[in-house]
């Protein structure tokens, strides 16, 4: 009789049940990292579908009640400079002059209501199907079709140069410390948010306004894409306006005057 391991009945276990088995090994990690990933998306979800998008709705929904709460205080603080600034007149002991000076400073800083003729410009976003409408032009990308930053800030510079004295962006009036940005499609400024389509005024003479917008090599970039693509543009004389005046905060935080 042999003596050979592989020989049944000798109480050996055969040589290849004693082998090491990777498929075995690989078999319980895939299901132990199946298990992981089951456990993580249940922790996750709670209960909620993670396929949806309605946490991005009440992500949009909570940005928007943020700036409407924002525009609220706004105008409480406006209100509460008005009646601090009214105190501080009456108390100072300022003469006439000084009073005249300091008003005629506020007037430029912005501060104060401004009234006169006025220019408006309408930008919009493009139709989402636009197709170009013009010979030897691609098919629009998405990024072609929406209002960018450099668009806003083109108008608003164009303005300033135009010899604007005072804009309103929206329902918000500008000051040397304002930043237009956008983020996506939506436009940030001073703690609010808009959608298009944006709307910036001017107080100004309306046929100088008109020259520089004509006059900017950014704008004239811009007009190509409204005449290929169907991005809006609207310019409108409005007579008489009068533009509020900024109630923010005028503290520099990043940046200190020069001495």
């Amino acid at each position: 009789m042999s003596n050979s391991a592989d020989s049944p009945g000798t109480g050996s276990t055969p040589e290849r049940a004693r082998r090491f088995r990777p498929v075995r090994i690989l078999t319980a990690a895939v299901f132990a990292l199946a298990g992981l990933i089951f456990f993580t998306s249940f922790n996750t979800a709670k209960g909620t579908n993670i396929r949806s998008d309605t946490s991005l709705l009440k992500l949009s929904d909570l940005i928007q009640e943020r700036s409407r709460a924002n525009g609220e205080l706004d105008e409480t603080n406006g209100a509460l400079r008005k009646d601090i600034e009214a105190l501080a007149e009456r108390d100072d002991g300022s003469t006439k002059a000084e009073d005249e000076k300091l008003a005629a400073l506020e007037k430029r800083a912005g501060t104060q209501k401004l009234t006169g003729d006025s220019l408006t410009v309408t930008l919009n976003d493009a139709p989402p199907d636009a197709t170009a409408k013009l010979p030897g032009y691609p098919e629009p990308q998405p990024d072609y079709l929406v209002i960018h930053q450099q668009d806003l800030q083109a108008v608003v510079n164009a303005l300033w140069q135009g010899g604007a004295k005072g804009i309103k962006v929206m329902d918000q009036r500008l000051i040397s410390t304002s930043a237009v940005r956008c983020v996506g499609n939506t436009l940030i400024l001073q703690g609010r948010v808009y959608s298009p389509p944006y709307k910036i005024t001017a107080v100004g003479d309306p046929g100088k306004l008109r020259q520089a917008l004509a006059a900017s090599p950014a704008i004239q970039n811009y007009m190509v894409y409204v005449n290929v693509y169907g991005l809006g543009w609207k310019v409108e004389e409005n007579g008489p306006v009068t533009l509020p005046g900024y109630s923010g905060t005028v503290d520099l935080h990043y940046a200190k005057p020069v001495e």
